[in-house]
């Protein structure tokens, strides 16, 4: 096995992403490459079955007789642009995925998906439902958000000689008022938790992101813990910035020049009634309201399904009840947006966008 490595790929010195893109070029070579149908699909079918290492499939098999072997597929979804080939890519990792924990029992393959990706491949949900058992679903609340971040703290404070045993008798919330000072009156529904929450679309990795700045910026005028709020504001820019730009990459290939439609919502108010975003979304698909490498979606989209695509992106919150809160798609899957008279810019993209905190309080309502 080691041998086939060095010989056929060691060469090339590529990472293991690298290997398979490598593999997938392959496939795309032979489906476009002037080859015989018949000679063609016995190609195709040669690559799918990975013929060429089915004798080191023993080999293999005896390794695992006495070696128990685990692995962990993640972040799948950098650099996801919800193209065809990357939908194709992520399918067919998951019916690799299904294949190989059937070749030994002491083998096992486990992928993470974020929703939203599992949600855009038609393709995978299918193959999933046949074997929805091998499946689970994991969401993050914001009760879970704060146990995660409070896990972590515990295990930064022990890898930084600090106090642990008072730690892990803490409660969660304790933990985080141990690293995070209380906010000014007014400021966040629920503390420095609520508050970074908010700005927050549930992502583990975006609340991790948000406290880790606001830590770098407390490091850097060598302040002690707690953080002190003014630590956070100072942090949140960036950190608007980044995730503003990145939610757009997510959909360059869906919706190609989203970040220049979410710079139209520069410095306007938070808050929308629903006559008043429909007009802007009309003014945006008649080019009225000029974006940039929008031309191949844009003008085709009506104010309703502009809506629909900004609050699944994350951009709008919707308000169903009069009186209720603001919710987004990362907190309720399903919504008729139909039905609802009033949106909000989520708090995550409000520095980013220059949107005043006048009106627009936290995400949740």
């Amino acid at each position: 096995m080691h041998n086939y490595i060095r010989d056929i790929h060691g060469a090339q010195q590529l990472g293991p992403l690298s290997l398979l893109v490598s593999y997938l070029k392959r496939l795309e070579a032979v489906k476009i490459g002037p080859i015989e149908a018949g000679v063609r699909t016995r190609e195709l079918d040669r690559l799918y079955q990975l013929e060429e290492i089915q004798n080191l499939l023993p080999a293999l098999r005896k390794v695992l007789d006495n070696q128990r072997v685990v692995v962990l597929v993640d972040e799948l979804d950098r650099g996801w642009d919800s193209s065809e080939d990357a939908k194709a890519f992520v399918s067919g990792l998951f019916q690799a995925c299904v294949s190989i924990n059937a070749l030994h029992q002491n083998l096992r393959v486990y992928m993470s998906l974020r929703q939203e990706l599992y949600d855009d491949i038609p393709a995978l949900y299918d193959d999933a439902q046949k074997h929805r058992d091998l499946l689970e679903k994991i969401s993050w609340s914001e009760d879970s958000l704060l146990e995660l971040i409070a896990r972590r703290i515990r295990h930064s404070a022990h890898e930084n000689g600090f106090a642990v045993d008072a730690l892990e008798r803490a409660g969660d919330r304790a933990c985080w008022s141990a690293v995070f000072a209380p906010p000014p009156p007014g400021k966040g529904r629920d503390g420095t938790f609520g508050y970074m929450v908010d700005r927050t679309l549930y992502r583990p990795r975006e609340l991790i992101q948000f406290c880790s700045e606001a830590l770098e910026q407390t490091r850097a005028r060598r302040s002690k813990l707690p953080v002190p709020y003014s630590a956070i504001e100072r942090s949140e820019y960036g950190y608007s910035a980044e995730r503003t730009k990145d939610i757009a990459a997510e959909y360059r290939s869906q919706y190609p020049g989203l970040l220049s439609v979410f710079e139209v919502f520069r410095s306007r108010p938070a808050v929308f009634g629903r006559e008043e975003l429909e007009l802007l979304c009309l003014e945006l698909a008649c080019g009225d309201v000029p974006t940039h490498g929008t031309g191949s979606w844009l003008p085709s989209c009506d104010p309703n399904e502009l809506i629909e695509i900004l609050w699944r992106a994350g951009l709008l919150t919707a308000r169903a009840s009069g009186e209720g809160r603001f919710l987004g798609s990362h907190q309720v899957q399903h919504l008729n947006l139909a039905a609802v008279r009033r949106f909000r810019v989520h708090a995550m993209f409000h520095a980013s966008l220059g949107i005043g905190a006048a009106g627009a309080g936290s995400a949740g309502g």
